[in-house]
């Protein structure tokens, strides 16, 4: 028994200050409930500390060094340029910061206690940390997730290292292998290529991308060839020795270094024990554990490991408490973006989930655009697919494409038709003619390809 005298009560108690707890916190706020949000690092979670926006800002970085790169080819002259990895990191370092003093005003500014410690559930319905007693009528668990050990591959940080370890390498090597062809694994050759290293992404799957849709995946190929980073699929690493990786096609590699970018793990609550679902923390279509009061939300349940996933299960949640709104969460209907240059995207169904079914495809290319041209950006498409005359699914490669995927999403999250979509004026010249076009393209209507014969 405890002596309610030792307890603090909230209403809502959360564990885990990543975008999935952070956003539960406001949300909870606004709605008029006592919260207390517990972190034992930093705020932010992975996604502001170890992933999204540290990526970004130095995937940025590469992006203005490789248009410099090309600089001549739009009549500006450069006779002398370099990058310094380390001013890259600074700045990476200083924006994170900031960032994170930021949020914690934020959170903090809607009278959200914030309690810098590590948490433990101890009954259903009490947290304990740092000695103290917080009882909370309802909980969220937000803890995230981290790297994932390949087997073989422990990571030590220096010559084997995973997504955490590589964000502050001082220095790149020359030749660096990335075990993984996902979102990170992409994303980090792109980086590297770009800064002039030899790359080789080695994938256990039958293609790059294995998510994303096939002509994704075959527009992937070619991009990395373009650049010189070297791909092997349906491979994996057999065996190493010293620095030196034997395939499992018997080939051998010797690296300076190796990223494992094949995927992350759940960071399970300390405390009572929860029902799995494999890996992951079971939950119902309300997104309750085992115990009603008791949610997992973001990284831990599985559903899909990505931030903007996380923050709209998060206010679901807080809305199911508050409102008892039953919560509508399809995966499919969340975006997804690979950045660098082209960025990627899709949303929706892949052409290979819709066989069988009767529907349309449609695919632009971006080379017909007048502002691809005027850019330089000319590889790339936007692929639609339909079904009953509305969109099913949406896939691209083109600059903005992490911004154009959303006009895809409303759509389909409701449910347009075709024909009205197409009232829609969409400006010129703007990648966004594209979507216009490739919706056009599926009754065989686009204005700006060649006529079919």
């Amino acid at each position: 028994m405890y002596n309610n005298r030792n307890m603090i009560s909230y209403d809502l108690g959360i564990i885990g200050a990543g975008p999935a707890g952070y956003t539960a916190a406001i949300r909870a706020s606004q709605k008029g409930l006592k919260v207390v949000l517990f972190e034992k690092e930093a705020v932010g979670g992975v996604c502001l500390n170890k992933g999204c926006i540290p990526t970004k800002t130095i995937m940025h970085s590469c992006d203005l060094y490789n248009s410099i790169k090309k600089a001549e080819k739009f009549g500006i002259k450069i006779s002398d340029f370099s990058y310094d990895y380390e001013k890259i990191l600074e700045r990476k370092n200083t924006i994170t910061q900031k960032l994170q003093k930021s949020l914690t005003r934020l959170i903090q500014s809607y009278d959200v206690s914030i309690i810098n410690a590590n948490a433990k559930i101890t009954e259903p319905d009490i947290i304990e940390a740092n000695g103290i007693t917080y009882k909370c009528k309802n909980i969220i668990l937000a803890t995230g997730s981290k790297p994932h050990d390949i087997p073989g591959l422990k990571t030590d940080g220096k010559f084997i290292l995973n997504s955490d370890d590589i964000l502050n390498l001082k220095e790149i090597p020359q030749n660096i292998l990335i075990v993984g062809s996902g979102a990170i694994g992409t994303e980090w050759a792109r980086i590297f290529s770009s800064l002039n290293k030899n790359v080789t992404v080695v994938e256990i799957a039958e293609r790059l991308l294995p998510a994303a849709d096939l002509d994704v995946s075959k527009r992937l190929e070619r991009l990395l060839k373009k650049s010189k980073i070297k791909f092997y699929t349906q491979t994996k690493i057999d065996n190493i020795k010293d620095t030196t990786l034997t395939l499992s096609d018997n080939q051998t590699i010797t690296p300076d270094i190796i990223l494992c970018a094949a995927g992350r793990e759940t960071v399970f609550p300390e405390g009572i024990e929860f029902e799995k679902d494999g890996k992951f923390i079971k939950v119902n279509q309300n997104f309750q554990t085992i115990y009603p009061n008791i949610f997992a939300i973001g990284d831990l349940n599985g559903k899909m490991q990505l931030a903007h996933s996380a923050v709209h299960q998060a206010i679901s949640v807080i809305d199911y408490i508050t409102e008892n709104k039953a919560i509508c969460f399809n995966i499919n209907n969340i975006p997804s973006v690979i950045y660098g240059n082209p960025e990627i995207a899709w949303v929706g169904k892949t052409e290979e989930m819709l066989y069988g079914y009767d529907y349309k495809a449609s695919t632009f290319p971006v080379s017909a655009l007048g502002k691809a041209f005027a850019d330089d950006e000319i590889d790339g498409f936007i692929k639609v697919l339909s079904v009953d005359d509305r969109i099913a699914g949406a896939h691209i490669i083109c600059p903005e494409a992490s911004s154009l995927i959303h006009q895809f999403s409303l759509m389909i999250d409701n449910k347009i038709k075709t024909d009205n979509i197409l009232k829609t004026v969409f400006a010129h010249p703007t990648y966004s003619e594209a979507v216009f076009e490739a919706i056009l393209g599926l009754g065989k209507m686009s204005l700006s390809l060649p006529k079919e014969n």
